[in-house]
């Protein structure tokens, strides 16, 4: 069984974003790390791959940053590495990327696709049902388990009264949630291992994509307003102040 993996490489929560002239200043980024959701999807892809003895593709689209957080998914397991080379993936809308992601899945002949159910720095969540309607293929959202069930698939999801189960065959697409299994850390073996892994960079004409003009701009990226400097009272002189403060501005009284 082929798996595919999407990934897709993001400012870590921890980084710090900045704005230079009207856009984010990904130069000025300090540590990128893979879109959270997409962790999910890929120690499922993991668990599954295991159960079926199957190979899991994981594929990205981005710059040569987005290398490194390709050989991390081969330190915990992944078999094939995949790029498609995007210098600047900003500068495309949702469709233009899905068509690269859907166009590379097809080329790999994968028989089930993950995915995160959204990505952490814009959270459009269009990727998963973007991908399966170019394919053509079924799409589970907000998917948590995923196990083989004979020629097909079984996944578990919320519903209005709990959980449900929805049984889907190949071609899919599954666009994951939080589970209840973090993914799992490399071991020494498998971060040596990584190091050795080739990683295949294709490109949009080597996919046979035509990506045309984006039909989405970004006119511009504004920082969040700067929160005011915290203010200190000291004393029992004070007491009439604060309250004031706490009653007219804070209006907690």
């Amino acid at each position: 069984m082929n798996i595919a993996v999407l990934l897709k490489q993001v400012p870590d929560t921890t980084a710090k974003i900045t704005v230079t002239d009207g856009k984010v200043d990904e130069n000025a980024v300090s540590k990128w790390s893979m879109s959270p959701y997409d962790e999910y999807a890929l120690e499922s892809a993991l668990q599954l791959s295991a159960a079926v003895d199957g190979t899991i593709t994981v594929v990205t689209a981005g710059p040569d940053r987005c290398n490194r957080m390709l050989t991390d998914a081969a330190a915990v397991g992944a078999d094939n590495l995949v790029r498609i080379d995007v210098a600047d993936l900003s500068a495309l809308d949702s469709t233009q990327v899905q068509s690269l992601l859907a166009a590379a899945v097809q080329n790999i002949g994968a028989d089930v696709v993950f995915c995160g159910k959204q990505a952490s720095d814009t959270n459009a969540g269009s990727t998963g049902p973007g991908v399966a309607e170019l394919m053509d293929a079924a799409c589970v959202t907000l998917v948590s388990e995923v196990t083989a069930d004979g020629d097909g698939f079984s996944a578990m999801r919320p519903s209005s009264s709990g959980s449900e189960r929805i049984a889907v065959t190949a071609p899919c697409i599954f666009a994951f949630d939080k589970g209840t299994t973090e993914m799992r850390r490399p071991n020494v073996r498998g971060i040596m291992m990584a190091k050795k892994k080739q990683i295949e960079v294709i490109s949009a004409a080597d996919l046979g994509v035509d990506l045309g003009t984006a039909s989405v701009s970004i006119s511009g990226h504004t920082p969040p307003t700067q929160k005011a400097a915290g203010q200190k009272f000291e004393g029992a002189e004070s007491v009439s102040v604060v309250v004031g403060k706490l009653r007219d501005e804070a209006n907690v009284i």
